[in-house]
């Protein structure tokens, strides 16, 4: 990116002033791509003390675009402005991400991906580019585009150039959404051999232990690559994989500790630390675990969070908290929002599907109404896997209609479900227990 943006000619003192930004510039595109530090912060000292230049601009925007932020709007249309005064150039490549990114500000997500997408095809080497266009395809649910964008421009980078152990790491995560495990923990393992500390490798072989089953090994792991993702904001995320790995090994207990010390933090705003705690908890909850206390504490941060706007995964997470801590009036607002998401240009129409069908079910199974959450579920599990989030994440849907089965004695349909499961991970100790109470319920009908 620092290498395609013009800097015209300047005196010495000015000269000097232009080095040390682009120098923080590229240590807070360090920080973004390996999501250690604040980048945002140092992009703002940037901007405050040098407020033309363009590259801090573009990261600016870079940073408001990848993390979905709607409270940092005013500031993205000032550094789009700026760029768009300093570069009057239209072929500019920074005025190329201005208009990448004033596509997002005028709710077109999809645009914005596909100017940031061109920007790639003529620099296939523009990192900041490739970054935000990885993180918009992850939230369209483009999951094909996640692995091949980054295969796109792959020939292109090597082991000599900055950054190319995070474009491995971009390109490892897609594969692992694509189920190409193998060739994913690979893809990953190379960019940790360039980065042992590199969170979102890290990420990556977390995930493909978590798909293929492997929770002892999966926990081995995070425990002895914790000091490179501890300080990093892949934290929560990564502590969330721990108590999913502690599930599978059919150790809630141990999750329930990992919720409690690593998870669930007071007074937390960060909608997307509140949907890890949602999920979490609501596993904890299909394995009989007492957590009404804890619930009614996420509740109370999920009222305090403004959810106008905000994607239909978020939603269905903050409607999780309500209707598991009771608060049938928290819930029923946000029932009422529902239907006025349906085609949001922010999200995938599967996700825009899949929405109200997910909230009524969570609703019926908080009120002990299984059969009436199979129901729900089984109108769109065809689409979970656009959940809006990773497979991981989608795989809760999976659970809770396996869950609502069982309790309400489908055997033929839990049966399925389970065996389902099994085939994706037969060493599971969780779908071992699956299906020994597949074999103990007795049958209420089909």
């Amino acid at each position: 990116m620092k290498k395609a943006i013009k800097i015209p000619p300047a005196g010495p003192a000015k000269a000097a002033k232009q080095a040390d930004s682009l120098r923080r510039c590229e240590h807070a595109l360090e920080l973004l791509l390996t999501q250690r530090g604040d980048p945002s912060a140092e992009i703002e000292r940037v901007l405050a003390e040098d407020p033309q230049c363009v590259l801090g601009h573009c990261l600016r925007a870079a940073l408001v675009v990848r993390r979905d932020d709607a409270a940092a709007r005013s500031n993205l249309a000032a550094s789009v402005l700026a760029i768009e005064a300093a570069c009057p150039d239209i072929n500019d490549p920074a005025r190329h991400h201005a208009e990448a990114a004033r596509a997002w500000l005028d709710g077109a997500p999809a645009l914005a991906v596909e100017r940031y997408g061109a920007i790639l095809i003529d620099r296939p080497c523009d990192i900041l580019a490739l970054a935000v266009a990885h993180a918009l395809d992850f939230r369209l649910g483009r999951r094909r585009m996640l692995r091949d964008r980054i295969a796109q421009v792959l020939p292109h980078w090597g082991a000599g150039m900055p950054g190319y152990a995070s474009v491995l790491a971009m390109y490892a995560f897609g594969l692992e959404e694509n189920g190409q495990y193998r060739r994913a923990e690979r893809t990953a393992r190379r960019a940790l051999a360039f980065d042992p500390r590199h969170a979102g490798a890290i990420h990556v072989v977390s995930h493909v232990m978590e798909m293929e089953g492997r929770a002892r090994e999966g926990l081995a792991f995070l425990a002895a690559t914790e000091p490179g993702w501890a300080d990093t904001g892949f934290f929560v995320h990564l502590a969330w994989h721990r108590a999913l790995f502690y599930l599978d090994a059919n150790n809630p207990e141990a999750a329930l500790v990992t919720y409690d010390t690593q998870i669930a933090k007071p007074g937390a705003s960060d909608i997307s630390a509140l949907a890890y705690a949602s999920a979490l908890l609501w596993r904890l909850q299909l394995r009989n675990l007492e957590v009404s206390g804890r619930w009614r504490r996420l509740a109370d941060q999920w009222e305090m969070q403004t959810v106008t706007g905000a994607r239909p995964f978020y939603l269905v997470h903050a409607m999780m908290a309500f209707a598991a801590a009771g608060r049938t009036g928290a819930a029923a607002r946000l029932r009422e929002t529902l239907p006025r998401i349906q085609n949001d240009l922010s999200s995938s129409p599967a996700e825009d599907e899949l929405v109200l069908p997910f909230c009524e079910a969570l609703l019926a199974f908080a009120r002990s109404d299984h059969a009436a959450c199979v129901e729900w579920l089984v109108r769109v599990r065809h689409i979970a896997h656009h959940c809006g989030g990773s497979l991981a994440q989608c795989d809760l849907i999976h659970l809770t209609i396996t869950e609502a089965a069982l309790r309400a004695r489908r055997t033929r349909l839990a049966r399925a479900l389970v065996a389902e499961r099994t085939a994706q991970k037969p060493t599971s100790r969780l779908n071992r227990l699956l299906e020994q109470r597949v074999g103990m319920i007795v049958p209420a009908n089909a």
